[in-house]
C-alpha cells in the first residue's frame, strides 16, 4: 500500500450552451408538404396496386355466400364468417396463424425488397394519395396549392377549401361504413344509419373511424408513417445489403448543379458536373418530404415517385435513367446483387411450413364441437325400477354454414339407456343445448367412476361424415 495514486491536473471542460436567439424557431410546427403530381412507370404500378386493394375492400363485404353475408366479423355473436369457413372463440389458434403467416410475409417481402407494403399497399399510403387527387383537381398543382395557402381568404378560396374537405369528409364516410360493414351487415348498416335507425355503437364507430381517416389521410399524412407507424422504426433489422431500396447513386450524380440542356454530358463530366441537375424535383414529390439523395433514411416508404421524377429529368436531358432507382446497396458499390441468400431463403422456408401447417389445419378441421356438462344438483340417483341414472346437458356446436342433423351415443359402457331426443338439428353457426340422462344397471358397474363417450355424428345422408367423439364420467356411489 506503499505506492501512490499519481495526480494529474485537467483543465475544466467548457460548457458551451445554446444561444436562445439562434433557436427560436427549433420548435415550430412541421412545414405542410405540398407533393407535386408524378407520372411514370411506378406511379402506374403504385396506382394499380392501390385501385385493386380499394376495390377489394370496398367489394369484399357485399359478397354473399350461400345465402349470408360472405365475410362477416360478427363480434357480438362471437363469430367469424369468411365464406365457408366460421371461426369460434375456440378457433382463435387459426387467426393468430393468419397474423403470424401475414408478420412472416411482410419480413420477406421487407428482406428481399423494402418498404414497398409502405409505398405501393399499406392503407395510409393509398388514402393518403386519394386525398392528394382531390387537392390536385379542386385547388390545381402544387404551386397553385401553395399559392392559394398564402393568400388572404376570399370567395374562390372559400369554395374550393370548401369543396376539397367535403370530398374529404365524404371519402372518409363511405371508408368508415365499408369497415364497420366488415363486423356487421352491411346491407342493413347503410339502410339504418342514414335512417338513423342504427345501434349505438354501430353509430359511434362510424362517427369514430370516420375522423380518423380524415385525420390520418387529410391533416396528419407522414406523421403516420414518421412518428406513428413502428414498422418505420424496425424495417432496418430486416435489411441488408442486398435489399433492393430506393436509393441515389451518387457516384453518377455528383457533383450536382444546373446546366444548361445545350451541353453535352461528356462536357459536364469534364468540368466536374455529374448527371444530377439538382432541380429538387425528388424532394417535390416525396409524400413524406425527404430528399432520397442524403441516403437511406427511416422516412423514406419506397413508393418510387422520386423514380419516376428523376427518370423523366433524366429523359429530357438526354441522360441514362437510374440515378434514382430500386437497388442494392451492393449494387451501388460497384459489386452483384445476391438474390438467393441466407437470411431470405430462411423466412421462405418458415413461411412455406406455415402455411402448409395452416392449410393442413383447415382442410381437416372438424365442422362440429360438443361439451358435456354433467349436472351439479346431483351426482347420480336411482330409479324406481332400480337402474343407475346420470344427467348431462350436451351443447352441440355447428361451426358449419349449413343446417345438420346429428345423432348421439354412448359408448363404453354395456347395456345404457337413453333418456331424450337423440337425434337433433342444429342450423349453421348455431349451439343446441340438449339434456340427456344416462341410465345403466347397477350389476354392469365394476368402478364409481366409469368412463364413457358421448359420439354425435352427422345423418344427413351425405358421403362425408362428421363426428365428435368426447368423453366424460358416469358416477354411482
Amino acid at each position: 500500500m506503499s505506492e501512490r495514486i499519481p495526480v494529474k491536473n485537467v483543465t475544466p471542460v467548457k460548457v458551451h450552451r445554446p444561444d436562445p436567439s439562434q433557436h427560436e424557431n427549433a420548435y415550430t410546427p412541421r412545414s405542410r408538404i405540398y407533393v407535386r403530381a408524378v407520372e411514370g412507370t411506378m406511379e402506374t404500378i403504385r396506382r394499380s396496386f392501390g385501385l385493386i386493394f380499394l376495390g377489394l375492400f370496398l367489394l369484399l363485404p357485399w359478397l354473399r355466400y350461400e345465402g349470408h353475408q360472405a365475410i362477416l366479423l360478427d363480434i357480438g355473436a362471437q363469430r367469424f364468417s369468411i365464406f365457408g369457413l366460421t371461426l369460434w372463440p375456440q378457433d382463435l389458434t387459426l387467426l393468430a396463424w393468419i397474423f403470424i403467416i401475414a408478420a412472416f410475409a411482410l419480413f420477406f417481402i421487407t428482406t428481399f425488397a423494402g418498404r414497398v407494403w409502405c409505398g405501393f399497399m399499406c392503407p395510409q399510403t393509398t388514402w393518403t394519395f386519394i386525398y392528394i387527387w382531390f387537392e390536385e383537381k379542386i385547388e390545381g398543382a402544387r404551386n397553385k396549392r401553395m399559392k392559394l395557402d398564402q393568400r388572404p381568404m376570399d370567395f374562390d378560396k372559400l369554395w374550393r377549401k370548401s369543396l376539397k374537405h367535403t370530398a374529404w369528409v365524404a371519402v372518409a364516410l363511405l371508408t368508415a361504413l365499408t369497415f364497420v360493414g366488415y363486423f356487421t351487415p352491411i346491407d342493413r348498416l347503410f339502410i339504418e344509419f342514414f335512417t338513423w335507425q342504427a345501434s349505438f355503437w354501430a353509430m359511434f364507430s362510424v362517427f369514430f373511424f370516420t375522423v380518423c381517416t380524415y385525420g390520418n389521410a387529410g391533416w396528419m399524412r407522414e406523421i403516420m408513417c414518421t412518428h406513428m407507424c413502428p414498422y418505420a422504426r424496425f424495417q432496418s433489422a430486416m435489411f441488408d445489403k442486398d435489399t433492393f431500396t430506393v436509393a441515389y447513386d451518387p457516384r453518377r450524380g455528383e457533383q450536382r448543379g444546373p446546366r444548361s440542356r445545350k451541353t453535352t454530358r461528356e462536357q459536364n463530366q469534364a468540368n466536374g458536373l455529374g448527371d444530377c441537375i439538382d432541380c429538387n424535383l425528388c424532394v417535390q414529390v416525396c409524400p413524406t418530404g425527404i430528399d432520397i439523395r442524403n441516403g437511406l433514411q427511416y422516412e423514406c416508404i419506397n413508393c418510387g415517385a422520386c423514380v419516376d421524377a428523376c427518370n423523366g429529368v433524366m429523359e429530357k436531358m438526354d441522360y441514362p435513367k437510374g440515378l434514382i432507382s430500386f437497388t442494392s446497396e451492393h449494387q451501388l458499390a460497384g459489386g452483384t446483387t445476391h438474390i438467393f441468400r441466407p437470411k431470405l431463403a430462411g423466412y421462405a422456408v418458415v413461411l412455406t411450413i406455415m402455411v402448409s401447417l395452416l392449410v393442413y389445419e383447415i382442410a381437416h378441421r372438424v365442422p362440429l364441437e360438443v361439451d358435456i356438462i354433467r349436472d351439479r344438483n346431483a351426482l347420480y340417483r336411482e330409479t324406481g325400477d332400480g337402474l343407475v341414472e346420470n344427467v348431462y346437458s350436451l351443447k352441440i356446436l355447428n361451426k358449419s354454414q349449413k343446417p345438420a342433423t346429428y345423432q348421439i351415443d354412448v359408448l363404453g359402457i354395456e347395456y345404457v339407456r337413453l333418456i331424450g331426443t337423440l337425434q337433433v338439428s342444429v342450423d349453421g353457426g348455431e349451439v343446441f343445448t340438449q339434456p340427456l340422462s344416462v341410465t345403466v344397471d347397477p350389476e354392469v358397474l365394476t368402478e364409481k367412476i366409469t368412463t364413457i363417450q358421448f359420439h354425435v355424428h352427422s345423418i344427413d345422408g351425405t358421403d362425408e361424415v362428421v363426428e365428435s367423439i368426447e368423453p366424460s364420467k358416469f358416477i354411482y356411489r
